[in-house]
């Protein structure tokens, strides 16, 4: 079970801005995914919630100076809507995408 982020860290200019990262499933299961954040005041991703192919990718969009977490898991082979059904998985794996502001 693989799943990376490219590129693996965002920088933003301190002042606000965005940046675009593809999630990227390097295993042969369909993945489910959902994107925390520590700080939803300062930081803001879309889309939240998503599934990922086998061997296929999902561009994510975020911006602010603050950092992410993608949580993941393999993905009910029913499911249609991801929020529902990340809600009945338990996460397997997460990637970190740590962000830094630049003046």
């Amino acid at each position: 079970m693989s799943l990376t982020a490219n590129p693996p860290t965002c920088t933003v200019p301190a002042a606000g801005g965005t940046s675009t990262h593809k999630l990227v499933n390097g295993g042969a299961d369909k993945f489910i995914f959902k994107i925390k954040s520590s700080n939803n005041n300062e930081y803001r991703t879309t889309p939240v919630f998503g599934f990922i192919d086998p061997t296929g990718y999902h561009h994510s969009h975020c911006w602010s100076t603050k950092g992410g977490q993608a949580h993941f898991a393999n993905a009910p082979a029913d499911a249609t809507d991801a929020q529902a059904a990340f809600a009945a998985v338990t996460p397997a794996g997460t990637v970190t995408i740590p962000m830094f502001a630049t003046a």
